[in-house]
Protein backbone atom coordinates (compact mmCIF):
# COMPACT_ATOMS: atom_id res chain seq x y z
CA UNK A 1 0.00 0.00 0.00
CA UNK A 2 1.07 3.62 -0.47
CA UNK A 3 1.91 5.62 2.31
CA UNK A 4 0.19 8.83 2.83
CA UNK A 5 2.41 11.72 3.16
CA UNK A 6 0.80 14.50 5.15
CA UNK A 7 2.25 18.29 4.36
CA UNK A 8 4.43 19.56 7.23
CA UNK A 9 2.46 22.82 7.27
CA UNK A 10 -0.53 20.29 7.85
CA UNK A 11 1.11 18.46 10.53
CA UNK A 12 2.10 21.51 12.62
CA UNK A 13 -0.99 22.94 12.05
CA UNK A 14 -2.88 19.91 13.48
CA UNK A 15 -0.94 19.80 16.28
CA UNK A 16 -1.22 23.53 16.73
CA UNK A 17 -4.88 22.41 17.67
CA UNK A 18 -4.46 19.51 19.75
CA UNK A 19 -2.27 21.98 22.09
CA UNK A 20 -5.03 24.89 21.93
CA UNK A 21 -7.64 22.16 22.44
CA UNK A 22 -5.45 20.84 25.57
CA UNK A 23 -4.69 24.36 27.02
CA UNK A 24 -8.64 24.97 27.17
CA UNK A 25 -9.64 22.38 28.79
CA UNK A 26 -7.06 22.67 31.33
CA UNK A 27 -8.28 26.20 31.88
CA UNK A 28 -11.96 25.08 32.12
CA UNK A 29 -11.01 22.21 34.79
CA UNK A 30 -8.97 24.77 36.47
CA UNK A 31 -11.60 27.54 36.56
CA UNK A 32 -14.12 24.65 37.91
CA UNK A 33 -11.91 23.51 40.49
CA UNK A 34 -11.74 26.98 41.77
CA UNK A 35 -14.99 27.35 41.52
CA UNK A 36 -15.97 23.71 43.53
CA UNK A 37 -13.40 24.89 46.15
CA UNK A 38 -15.60 27.72 47.08
CA UNK A 39 -18.84 26.15 46.91
CA UNK A 40 -17.88 23.47 49.32
CA UNK A 41 -15.02 26.13 51.65
CA UNK A 42 -14.44 24.80 54.80
CA UNK A 43 -17.44 24.99 56.96
CA UNK A 44 -16.20 22.01 59.47
CA UNK A 45 -12.35 23.28 59.42
CA UNK A 46 -9.62 21.12 59.58
CA UNK A 47 -9.80 19.43 62.47
CA UNK A 48 -11.62 16.24 63.07
CA UNK A 49 -13.01 15.27 66.46
CA UNK A 50 -10.67 13.44 68.51
CA UNK A 51 -11.86 10.06 69.41
CA UNK A 52 -8.71 8.33 70.53
CA UNK A 53 -9.64 6.06 73.65
CA UNK A 54 -10.65 2.19 75.00
CA UNK A 55 -13.96 1.59 73.62
CA UNK A 56 -16.39 -0.65 75.05
CA UNK A 57 -14.21 -1.09 78.06
CA UNK A 58 -16.88 -3.02 80.33
CA UNK A 59 -15.89 -6.00 77.74
CA UNK A 60 -13.41 -8.43 78.84
CA UNK A 61 -10.02 -9.14 77.79
CA UNK A 62 -7.02 -7.39 76.45
CA UNK A 63 -8.25 -4.38 74.09
CA UNK A 64 -7.38 -4.67 70.41
CA UNK A 65 -5.48 -2.51 69.27
CA UNK A 66 -6.82 -0.44 66.25
CA UNK A 67 -4.73 2.23 64.02
CA UNK A 68 -6.55 4.36 61.42
CA UNK A 69 -4.42 6.33 58.94
CA UNK A 70 -5.01 8.37 56.08
CA UNK A 71 -7.22 11.31 54.91
CA UNK A 72 -9.64 14.01 56.33
CA UNK A 73 -12.11 10.70 56.23
CA UNK A 74 -9.64 8.26 57.91
CA UNK A 75 -9.81 11.21 60.38
CA UNK A 76 -13.34 11.39 60.53
CA UNK A 77 -14.02 15.25 59.52
CA UNK A 78 -17.73 15.39 59.02
CA UNK A 79 -18.55 13.82 62.18
CA UNK A 80 -19.90 16.25 65.25
CA UNK A 81 -19.29 13.98 67.73
CA UNK A 82 -16.47 11.63 68.21
CA UNK A 83 -18.36 8.44 68.51
CA UNK A 84 -19.33 9.29 65.01
CA UNK A 85 -16.43 9.20 63.63
CA UNK A 86 -14.80 6.37 60.88
CA UNK A 87 -12.49 5.21 63.67
CA UNK A 88 -15.11 5.52 66.73
CA UNK A 89 -17.68 3.60 64.49
CA UNK A 90 -15.35 1.27 63.27
CA UNK A 91 -13.99 0.19 67.15
CA UNK A 92 -17.32 0.15 68.65
CA UNK A 93 -18.26 -2.44 65.96
CA UNK A 94 -15.54 -4.65 65.96
CA UNK A 95 -15.98 -4.44 69.49
CA UNK A 96 -19.60 -5.85 69.49
CA UNK A 97 -18.47 -8.60 67.17
CA UNK A 98 -15.22 -9.86 69.58
CA UNK A 99 -16.94 -8.95 72.38
CA UNK A 100 -13.63 -7.08 73.49
CA UNK A 101 -12.62 -3.71 74.16
CA UNK A 102 -10.93 -1.46 71.41
CA UNK A 103 -8.41 0.86 71.89
CA UNK A 104 -8.69 2.98 69.04
CA UNK A 105 -5.47 5.10 67.58
CA UNK A 106 -5.89 7.88 64.85
CA UNK A 107 -3.31 9.14 63.40
CA UNK A 108 -4.71 10.22 60.20
CA UNK A 109 -4.04 14.00 59.53
CA UNK A 110 -6.95 15.89 57.27
CA UNK A 111 -5.38 17.10 53.74
CA UNK A 112 -3.15 14.36 53.90
CA UNK A 113 -2.04 12.69 50.19
CA UNK A 114 -0.77 8.79 50.37
CA UNK A 115 3.04 10.77 50.53
CA UNK A 116 1.97 11.44 54.02
CA UNK A 117 1.21 8.20 55.40
CA UNK A 118 5.55 7.55 55.86
CA UNK A 119 5.34 10.91 58.45
CA UNK A 120 1.95 9.15 60.15
CA UNK A 121 3.75 6.23 60.76
CA UNK A 122 6.95 8.26 62.30
CA UNK A 123 4.89 10.01 64.42
CA UNK A 124 3.73 6.69 66.47
CA UNK A 125 5.26 5.59 69.50
CA UNK A 126 8.19 3.82 68.84
CA UNK A 127 7.38 0.91 71.12
CA UNK A 128 3.35 0.72 69.92
CA UNK A 129 2.33 -1.81 67.76
CA UNK A 130 -0.94 -2.08 66.84
CA UNK A 131 -3.40 -5.47 66.08
CA UNK A 132 -4.82 -4.06 62.56
CA UNK A 133 -4.23 -0.72 60.91
CA UNK A 134 -7.21 0.65 58.41
CA UNK A 135 -5.80 3.04 55.37
CA UNK A 136 -8.32 5.38 53.91
CA UNK A 137 -6.55 7.78 51.49
CA UNK A 138 -6.43 8.89 47.94
CA UNK A 139 -9.02 11.58 47.36
CA UNK A 140 -6.11 14.09 47.71
CA UNK A 141 -3.68 12.34 45.13
CA UNK A 142 -6.96 13.12 43.04
CA UNK A 143 -7.61 16.44 43.28
CA UNK A 144 -3.39 17.64 43.33
CA UNK A 145 -2.56 15.48 40.46
CA UNK A 146 -0.32 13.18 42.10
CA UNK A 147 0.65 10.11 39.62
CA UNK A 148 -1.10 6.92 40.33
CA UNK A 149 2.59 5.46 40.36
CA UNK A 150 3.90 7.64 43.24
CA UNK A 151 0.73 7.19 45.51
CA UNK A 152 0.56 3.59 45.16
CA UNK A 153 4.69 3.32 45.89
CA UNK A 154 3.56 5.18 49.14
CA UNK A 155 0.68 2.81 50.19
CA UNK A 156 3.00 -0.18 49.77
CA UNK A 157 6.00 1.35 51.77
CA UNK A 158 3.80 2.05 54.60
CA UNK A 159 1.95 -1.41 54.42
CA UNK A 160 5.00 -2.73 54.92
CA UNK A 161 6.29 -1.00 57.50
CA UNK A 162 3.08 -2.17 59.26
CA UNK A 163 3.63 -5.66 58.42
CA UNK A 164 6.93 -5.71 59.05
CA UNK A 165 5.42 -5.05 62.87
CA UNK A 166 3.18 -7.37 63.05
CA UNK A 167 0.54 -5.72 62.55
CA UNK A 168 -2.72 -6.47 59.65
CA UNK A 169 -4.04 -3.81 57.12
CA UNK A 170 -6.73 -3.15 55.26
CA UNK A 171 -6.91 -0.50 52.91
CA UNK A 172 -10.11 1.42 51.96
CA UNK A 173 -9.61 2.41 48.66
CA UNK A 174 -10.03 5.87 46.90
CA UNK A 175 -13.82 6.85 47.21
CA UNK A 176 -15.51 7.48 43.92
CA UNK A 177 -15.42 11.56 43.31
CA UNK A 178 -18.10 11.17 40.71
CA UNK A 179 -20.50 11.64 43.93
CA UNK A 180 -19.21 14.59 45.03
CA UNK A 181 -22.16 17.05 43.53
CA UNK A 182 -21.00 20.38 44.23
CA UNK A 183 -18.21 19.17 42.01
CA UNK A 184 -19.46 21.01 38.30
CA UNK A 185 -19.55 19.15 34.93
CA UNK A 186 -16.60 17.75 33.47
CA UNK A 187 -14.74 18.21 36.26
CA UNK A 188 -16.83 15.81 38.60
CA UNK A 189 -17.00 13.06 35.29
CA UNK A 190 -12.87 13.71 35.12
CA UNK A 191 -12.60 13.37 39.02
CA UNK A 192 -14.52 9.84 38.86
CA UNK A 193 -12.42 8.47 36.36
CA UNK A 194 -9.44 9.26 38.01
CA UNK A 195 -10.07 7.64 41.69
CA UNK A 196 -11.66 4.51 39.89
CA UNK A 197 -8.11 4.34 38.76
CA UNK A 198 -6.32 4.96 41.97
CA UNK A 199 -8.56 2.78 43.29
CA UNK A 200 -7.88 -0.31 40.84
CA UNK A 201 -4.03 0.27 41.76
CA UNK A 202 -4.44 0.99 45.06
CA UNK A 203 -6.11 -2.55 45.18
CA UNK A 204 -3.78 -4.65 43.53
CA UNK A 205 -0.82 -2.89 45.51
CA UNK A 206 -2.55 -4.03 48.44
CA UNK A 207 -3.68 -7.51 48.18
CA UNK A 208 -0.18 -8.02 46.17
CA UNK A 209 2.12 -6.74 49.63
CA UNK A 210 -0.51 -8.70 52.09
CA UNK A 211 -3.49 -6.39 52.99
CA UNK A 212 -7.08 -6.60 52.74
CA UNK A 213 -8.67 -3.91 49.89
CA UNK A 214 -12.34 -3.08 49.84
CA UNK A 215 -13.70 -0.79 47.44
CA UNK A 216 -15.22 2.17 49.05
CA UNK A 217 -16.65 2.60 45.61
CA UNK A 218 -18.68 -0.53 45.39
CA UNK A 219 -19.35 -0.73 49.12
CA UNK A 220 -20.82 2.39 50.31
CA UNK A 221 -20.43 4.50 46.63
CA UNK A 222 -24.40 3.84 45.84
CA UNK A 223 -25.37 5.27 49.17
CA UNK A 224 -23.80 8.72 48.67
CA UNK A 225 -25.17 8.55 45.07
CA UNK A 226 -28.64 8.28 45.46
CA UNK A 227 -28.74 9.32 49.16
CA UNK A 228 -26.27 12.28 49.52
CA UNK A 229 -28.17 14.58 52.01
CA UNK A 230 -28.32 11.65 54.61
CA UNK A 231 -24.99 10.47 53.37
CA UNK A 232 -22.81 13.81 53.49
CA UNK A 233 -22.18 16.24 55.87
CA UNK A 234 -22.60 19.87 56.11
CA UNK A 235 -19.92 20.95 53.94
CA UNK A 236 -21.12 18.11 51.51
CA UNK A 237 -17.73 16.95 50.80
CA UNK A 238 -17.07 14.75 53.92
CA UNK A 239 -19.12 12.42 55.04
CA UNK A 240 -22.00 12.56 57.96
CA UNK A 241 -22.66 10.74 61.24
CA UNK A 242 -24.70 8.09 58.76
CA UNK A 243 -22.29 8.05 56.11
CA UNK A 244 -19.54 7.19 58.75
CA UNK A 245 -21.59 4.29 60.01
CA UNK A 246 -22.11 2.78 56.17
CA UNK A 247 -18.68 2.96 55.69
CA UNK A 248 -17.49 1.81 59.25
CA UNK A 249 -20.17 -1.50 58.30
CA UNK A 250 -18.44 -2.00 55.08
CA UNK A 251 -14.88 -2.29 56.20
CA UNK A 252 -15.93 -4.24 59.35
CA UNK A 253 -15.52 -7.56 57.48
CA UNK A 254 -11.98 -7.56 56.05
CA UNK A 255 -11.06 -6.12 59.21
CA UNK A 256 -12.87 -8.98 61.20
CA UNK A 257 -11.02 -11.15 58.41
CA UNK A 258 -7.63 -9.77 59.15
CA UNK A 259 -7.82 -10.56 62.72
CA UNK A 260 -8.58 -14.42 62.01
CA UNK A 261 -12.28 -14.65 61.93
CA UNK A 262 -13.26 -17.44 59.44
CA UNK A 263 -15.74 -15.33 57.61
CA UNK A 264 -16.86 -15.01 53.54
CA UNK A 265 -16.12 -12.22 52.30
CA UNK A 266 -19.06 -9.82 50.81
CA UNK A 267 -18.54 -8.14 47.54
CA UNK A 268 -16.22 -5.23 47.19
CA UNK A 269 -13.43 -6.82 49.74
CA UNK A 270 -10.68 -8.43 48.61
CA UNK A 271 -7.91 -10.93 50.34
CA UNK A 272 -4.34 -10.13 50.27
CA UNK A 273 -2.12 -12.94 47.60
CA UNK A 274 -1.45 -16.18 49.77
CA UNK A 275 1.90 -16.11 49.11
CA UNK A 276 2.44 -12.97 49.94
CA UNK A 277 0.53 -12.66 53.29
CA UNK A 278 2.03 -15.78 54.55
CA UNK A 279 5.66 -14.39 53.68
CA UNK A 280 4.78 -11.83 55.56
CA UNK A 281 3.76 -13.68 58.55
CA UNK A 282 6.77 -15.32 58.56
Amino acid sequence: MARIRFPARTVAATAGVVAFALAAAREVLRRQAAHARRQIGKPLGEQAPSADRVWRPGYDGTPIELLVLGDSIAAGLGAERRKDTLGARLARALARRRQRPVRLRTAAVVGSESAALAAQLDALPDDYRADVAVIVVGGNDVTHRIPISRSVASLEEAIERLRQDGTEVVVGTCPDLGALRPVPQPLRSLGSRLSRQLAQAQARAATGAGAWAVSLRHVVGPFFISNPDEMFSLDRFHPSAVGYRRTADALLPSVLAALGDDIRLPTGHQAPDTREALAGRG
